[in-house]
């Protein structure tokens, strides 16, 4: 179908795995995996929220990390969903720049997040009697604003470079959103040196929070087998466990430095579509004060 109404500047998404001989079935997986996303994400959000005993330091990173999972997944789906339905593949220069801004700074975001909740689980099972000085609201807030401004930063110079290289030839991206590996392969410049930097990069950017994750797990572990209350025991490693699977689905996505664009999508499936799914999931099934919380709630609308 040719793209008439689209300019010269205009990129060219393929799409989520154009070679799938059913792609009205992988649309309906793709839209089930949005809906349950959005819609696990959002009553997490709103439980925190109105729920009085959720109001810790805990759960208000846990409503960030959600409100990312919620901007994560829409800051793609949405854009391939449309352009299925209607048949068109284009997206302009800017909404393409816009696009792997926002997937960037997401995903960063998600990351130093996910180092500051195990900061915060280290103190509260290390550092009991300074939890509510160390975690008061003010830090709470730093945060959440370092992660967010941390990711925007970090996304922008990972933005601005890489958009700035010229483009020869075909403007077709093999991917269903800008994504910055996809957009590096359709330049005339020789990129080998920026991939390079940019798998360092993203190598240290993960090997920094997983270390120090690692670092406050071991030294929980240590402090629970020298807890004498068994309750105390399952209490603490209860609350970590939940962060720990994500941590785990998050640091499974390891980068490489010669992705093929199957495994880019592959990849990305997993982490923009599959993790927002599973992470409100993983919460509130394994965590008494969710499923208490939704109780509670589910009960005042009922009455």
């Amino acid at each position: 179908m040719g793209q008439k109404n689209e300019s010269s500047t205009d990129f060219i998404l393929l799409g989520l795995f154009p070679w799938f001989r059913h792609p009205h079935l992988l649309m309906l997986i793709i839209l089930l995996f949005y809906a349950i996303a959005l819609t696990g994400n959002c009553i997490l959000i709103l439980l925190i929220l109105l729920d009085s005993r959720l109001h810790t330091p805990m759960y208000f990173l846990l409503s960030q990390l959600s409100l990312v999972d919620v901007a994560y997944i829409s800051s793609t789906v949405p854009k391939m969903v449309i352009n299925y339905f209607t048949g068109k593949k284009n997206i302009s220069y800017l909404a393409c720049a816009t696009q792997l801004f926002s997937f960037l700074t997401l995903a960063l975001a998600e990351c130093i997040l996910l180092t500051l909740m195990a900061c915060d689980r280290y103190v509260a099972v290390c550092k009991p009697l300074r939890y509510t000085v160390l975690m008061n609201p003010k830090v709470c807030l730093q945060m959440a604003a370092a992660a967010w401004i941390g990711g925007a930063l970090a996304a922008l110079v990972h933005t601005v470079y890489p958009m700035s290289f010229p483009i020869c030839g075909s403007r077709e991206i093999n991917h269903y959103f800008c994504e910055m590996p996809a957009i590096l392969r359709l330049s005339c410049m020789d990129t080998s040196v920026y991939e390079m930097v940019i798998f360092l990069t993203s190598t240290a950017y993960l090997l920094v929070p997983f270390s120090l994750i690692l670092t406050s797990y071991i030294v929980i572990f240590l402090t629970v087998l020298q807890m004498t209350s068994r309750k105390g025991r399952n209490k603490a490693l209860a609350t970590c466990s939940s962060h720990l699977t994500v941590v785990s689905l998050y640091f499974g996505q390891t980068p490489t430095s010669s992705h093929t664009p199957d495994q880019d999508q592959i990849g990305a499936v997993l982490g923009t579509i599959v993790t927002p799914m599973l992470n409100p999931l993983i919460y509130s099934l394994r965590n008494k004060e969710v499923l208490g919380a939704l109780r509670r709630c589910s009960g005042r609308c009922c009455n």
